[in-house]
């Protein structure tokens, strides 16, 4: 199956138009409207309350997690908590994961956080997206840690390269 375009937040993401995509027969965009952008900034801004709360509880913002989730961060470590998390999963080890299989990772957990249901910004979604169109991929080792998810490590890797933080393939070499 051959897509042209995907616009992701609009569309429905299927396993065939992943397969096209990654394999550079078509493309991804973010939903350019104002709906899909009011459903992100929604879930953004939910987060943001629930911070301002001081003593709203949201698993992972303003506590641990797993067996530490009883364990309470203050304000002023919300934000370092997730830098900390990516930096703690970047554990991964052996080969990295082809262009391909990269590309993919990043596109799923694009379509995931497009649902509006994760309190992302629209900003993080569109540095994702910008990453996909110039073909910046992170090196992502293919073995990583065993959890519950299974995602985390890979995930810290995407994340880890968003902020500064990870090596990238561009251009077919590597950047610090």
């Amino acid at each position: 199956m051959s897509v042209s375009q995907i616009e992701i937040g609009k569309d429905r993401l299927t396993i065939e138009a992943l397969a096209s995509v990654v394999k550079g027969q078509g493309k991804i965009t973010l939903w350019a409207s104002k709906e899909f952008e009011a459903k992100i900034d929604d879930g953004a801004s939910f987060l943001d309350r629930k911070l301002a709360e001081h003593g709203g509880v949201v698993y992972g913002v303003t506590t641990g997690y797993g067996d530490s989730c009883t364990e309470i961060v203050t304000p002023e470590h919300y934000y370092d908590l997730p830098v900390h998390l990516t930096r703690y999963h970047g554990c991964g080890l052996g080969a990295f994961f082809d262009k391909e299989t990269t590309r993919a990772i990043m596109i799923v957990r694009l379509n995931t956080l497009a649902q509006g249901f994760s309190g992302v910004s629209i900003d993080l979604l569109k540095y994702i997206a910008f990453f996909i169109e110039k073909d910046i991929l992170p090196l992502i080792p293919e073995e990583g840690s065993v959890g519950a998810s299974g995602d985390l490590t890979p995930l810290s890797y995407l994340a880890g390269a968003l902020i500064g933080e990870r090596d990238v393939l561009y251009q077919d070499t590597v950047k610090a």
